[in-house]
């Protein structure tokens, strides 16, 4: 009995360390995988602010074939995430934007340039007797209207009506009144003549080529000149009573000109001028223009002649078949 206890007493501290050191062992073995998991992994970081500004990529992997799995898994292995995202090929860039120039039109109303094919303008202003003219014409006032074509924002040709009125110098009234005088001129109740008015006037019909040489988006200039037909009228009048009479009211007076002497003259002229244009919007083709031209008509002078018995050709006032110059000065909208 004394021999057995410590032999039981050791084998029982044995088996207890035994027991112990396997244990620990089992949870050492159980507690290392979940050790290793809680450790968190470090990742790289990654900066938003520089990859939102980083170029955009548009030839995405959509369109590129994976013929070369060993590139692709060389692509995916190699470099951290955020290197890969941040990572763009100057070759894979998309090309520079294209430029536009102005759009180009093919519509019936628009030339290719955007210009309207068309174009229409009226306008009034002022007359200018120039040179010999200045001697016996007035300043007055000035029509004008018309039409033409467009072929582009530069070349253009209208067609012009103008009408150009003048008036007559008083000291040219006075000495057509004597000479009326002295050859029997009387008025309506048979006396001699006290006053005498006058006027004339040039209507013409053009054709003139237009070039725009400075246009801005609401600015321009231009040059313009052409041929055309001229028709001068001068005429002489008197202060008269005249009557009119209609189905309701009857007749009455009133005082009106009467002409006492009438000239007129055909002729080829010339123009050439050059004016300026100011588009209230630079988005629509409307233009107000100011424009200077000056006019020369090649009128063929006729003879002085008071008439006779054997003739009765009379032209006490030869300037109106002489050639004649003018300025009109036209403001205007063209549309």
């Amino acid at each position: 009995m004394h021999m057995t206890t410590p032999f039981f007493t050791k084998a029982g501290r044995m088996a207890a360390i035994t027991f112990f050191a396997a244990t620990a062992g089992v949870l050492l073995h159980a507690q290392g995988p979940a050790a290793a998991a809680s450790t968190p992994a470090v990742r790289p970081e990654l900066n938003l602010q520089a990859a939102l500004k980083a170029p955009i990529n548009l030839y995405a992997a959509d369109d590129a074939s994976s013929s070369s799995s060993s590139s692709s898994s060389v692509d995916a292995t190699e470099g951290s995430a955020t290197d890969r995202f941040l990572a763009v090929s100057d070759s894979t860039q998309p090309p520079p934007r294209r430029r536009y120039g102005r759009p180009r039109y093919t519509d019936s109303m628009h030339n290719a340039d955007g210009s309207s094919k068309y174009a229409f303008q009226v306008g009034g202003g002022l007359t200018l007797p120039t040179g010999g003219t200045h001697s016996y014409y007035s300043p007055s006032y000035a029509f004008q209207g018309g039409f033409g074509r467009n072929f582009n924002k530069n070349v253009a040709v209208m067609v012009d009506f103008n009408w150009a009125n003048f008036g007559i110098k008083q000291s040219l009234l006075n000495y057509q009144l004597a000479l009326y005088n002295s050859i029997g001129g009387q008025d309506d109740n048979g006396n001699a003549l006290s006053q005498l008015n006058g006027n004339g006037h040039i209507w013409s019909f053009s054709l003139d080529p237009v070039y725009n040489f400075a246009q801005g988006d609401t600015t321009g200039a231009y040059i313009t000149g052409g041929v055309g037909f001229y028709h001068k009228t001068s005429a002489f009048t008197i202060p008269s009573v005249q009557q009119y009479c209609d189905y309701y009211y009857g007749c009455y007076n009133y005082q009106a000109n009467e002409a006492i002497d009438k000239y007129t003259s055909n002729a080829i002229g010339v123009n050439g001028g050059v004016g300026f244009t100011y588009k209230p919007s630079r988005f629509g083709n409307t233009k107000l223009f100011a424009e200077a031209k000056f006019v020369y008509t090649a009128n063929s002078r006729r003879p002085y002649s008071l008439g006779s018995a054997s003739s009765p050709y009379f032209n006490a006032f030869t300037q109106n078949s002489a050639p004649t110059t003018f300025i009109p000065i036209t403001f205007g909208i063209r549309f």
